[in-house]
């Protein structure tokens, strides 16, 4: 008899307690920055101290977690308080929106679509929905490596899911589409100013030197994770039985049962009332922003980004609604995802102004079908309800990071990583750099943390062992980058899983392969960093 897998709210309460007994047996410490005179010329070092050995001016704040690890509970929803929000908002705002019935007929759409696009001979022989799965995540890929898309991804998920399930496939599919896409290209970090453009800043490299042996390891990564995702895809096609969340994905397969041929197509008067609303809104936004400058890593564009969209928005609103209400609603999502873009590129939008543009189209789409006011709240109460589990878990995952850090001892965990690496090979010494900040990331995941927390270590002792910075700094970007897809301590991946409803463990075991793959493919792309003379290096 098969003993039953843990609640995935059980294995996070029980790393926070082993978190907790870590503190009893590590020594806390604390990396403290300090001037120092190298050959006549001053500047900053980490240097590590145990807490018993710290300067005066530093008080001793670390102590062994017991009864904490039930406030770290508390502490770690303060600190996820932000991801939570987003997410009661993102669920109540498509619950609104899924009311309509619009996502279910742009999905009927579409798999019409891909279907005219099967009779042509050339996509039939390579496959509509394999071209379909790789366009997207290459697409989102870009955003990962050029603007660090993340967080932004958890909105993504209540419509690539049900958009997979349709197709025919489950919902780690439609999880790969968008959340690994997207890791892939945080990975491959061509220009993502979050990690590679703090990491070289810190070991004074030139901003985003080295691209390009990163873009040609960004194409190896995407290749490799596509490769996965598609050969699992097909497996799953042909016996949907083979899913590890079969039974859970039975949830979106009951919810997107709607008969689309009876749908009743229509547009209410409130609808044109709407669509007069948001494009006054638009236009008053394109008057204050005439022109948005658009930032890739380095580079940028400046373009009327804004007022070309509304002039747009002008003749798609009149079409769609000529058409049905349901057509308008995608036409208001697809804005939506276009000012997400826009708002990150262009205005440093982080989840506090996402979550308010998926508010005010969820608000939008329940009073274009004649929605009242308490029925709407009635339907963001109804999705708040629906999306709540992956809240919690954001939250109870937050206690983790809390307990480490109050227990003083995640710098003691890297200063025993940095000493481990001793008087290697220059490939051994990679090696074990990866290592240590894939280590790390699974305790920090945050990569502009572990950014100005390692590089400043590493940066310098590279330069003792005869490692070029930059190849430090890909170590760090590699060992960054992979993990993220696994790290409990995620808060968008918890996040993504939790929307998704797809249990840890089992994406845990379903993922390792690929995890390991990449991990293995990162150290052997990172020895022509140390073996071969590369641009920027």
């Amino acid at each position: 008899m098969l003993k039953k897998v843990p609640h995935t709210y059980v294995i996070v309460f029980s790393i926070i307690v082993v978190a907790a007994v870590l503190t009893w047996i590590v020594p806390p410490g604390k990396y403290v920055e300090e001037k120092v005179v190298v050959e006549g010329v001053e500047r900053t070092e980490m240097v590590f101290y145990f807490e018993e050995e710290l300067p005066e001016s530093y008080e001793q704040e670390s102590q062994v977690q017991t009864w904490q690890v039930f406030s770290a509970l508390f502490k770690g929803f303060v600190r996820q308080s932000g991801i939570i929000v987003f997410i009661l908002m993102i669920g109540g705002a498509f619950w609104i929106m899924n009311n309509s019935q619009a996502i279910s007929v742009g999905i009927f759409s579409f798999l019409k679509f891909t279907e005219r696009l099967g009779k042509i001979n050339l996509f039939r022989k390579l496959g509509v929905d394999n071209i379909i799965i790789t366009l997207i995540m290459i697409l989102f890929s870009i955003f990962g490596a050029v603007f660090g898309m993340a967080e932004e991804t958890i909105a993504f998920i209540v419509i690539l899911v049900p958009l997979a399930i349709s197709m025919g496939y489950d919902s780690i599919t439609g999880v790969c589409m968008v959340f690994v896409g997207a890791q892939l290209g945080f990975a491959g970090a061509i220009l993502n100013p979050f990690t590679i453009g703090i990491a070289q800043g810190i070991a004074g490299l030139p901003l985003f030197s080295g691209i390009e042996y990163r873009f040609l390891c960004w194409i190896i990564i995407n290749i490799t994770g596509i490769w996965f995702v598609l050969r699992y895809a097909n497996r799953i096609r042909k016996k949907p039985s083979l899913s590890p969340v079969h039974k859970e994905d039975d949830y979106w397969r009951s919810n997107s049962d709607v008969n689309i041929q009876e749908t009743n197509y229509y547009t209410p008067k409130a609808a044109w009332m709407v669509y007069g609303a948001v494009l006054a809104a638009l236009a008053v936004f394109s008057f204050i922003h005439p022109v948005t400058e658009l930032s890739f890593g380095l580079k940028s564009i400046s373009f009327s980004i804004i007022p070309v969209s509304t002039a747009v928005f002008a003749v798609a609103g009149i079409f769609t609604l000529r058409k049905s209400v349901h057509f308008f609603i995608l036409l208001l999502l697809a804005y939506t995802i276009l000012y997400l873009i826009v708002g990150v590129m262009g205005y440093e939008w982080y989840i506090m102004e996402l979550a308010t543009i998926f508010m005010a189209m969820g608000i939008a789409s329940g009073v274009a079908i004649s929605k009242s006011a308490n029925k709407i709240a009635d339907l963001f109460i109804e999705g708040v309800k629906d999306i709540m589990p992956a809240a919690v878990i954001v939250g109870l995952a937050g206690g983790i990071i809390i307990v480490l850090e109050d227990g003083g001892i995640i710098d003691t965990i890297l200063y025993t990583f940095s000493k481990a690496m001793g008087a290697f090979g220059n490939v051994a010494s990679i090696g074990v750099m990866y290592v240590i900040q894939t280590v790390i990331n699974i305790i920090i995941p945050s990569g502009s943390a572990k950014a100005a927390i390692t590089m400043p270590i590493m940066a310098p002792f590279s330069d003792l062992i005869g490692i070029s910075r930059q190849a430090t700094v890909m170590a760090f970007q590699f060992g960054d980058g992979f993990t993220n897809m696994i790290t409990p301590t995620s808060g968008v991946l918890i996040g993504v899983l939790g929307i998704a409803r797809i249990p840890y463990h089992k994406w845990l075991k379903w993922i390792s392969p690929l995890i390991l793959i990449l991990i293995i493919l990162g150290f052997l792309m990172l020895i022509p960093t140390v073996t071969m003379t590369l641009s920027g290096f």
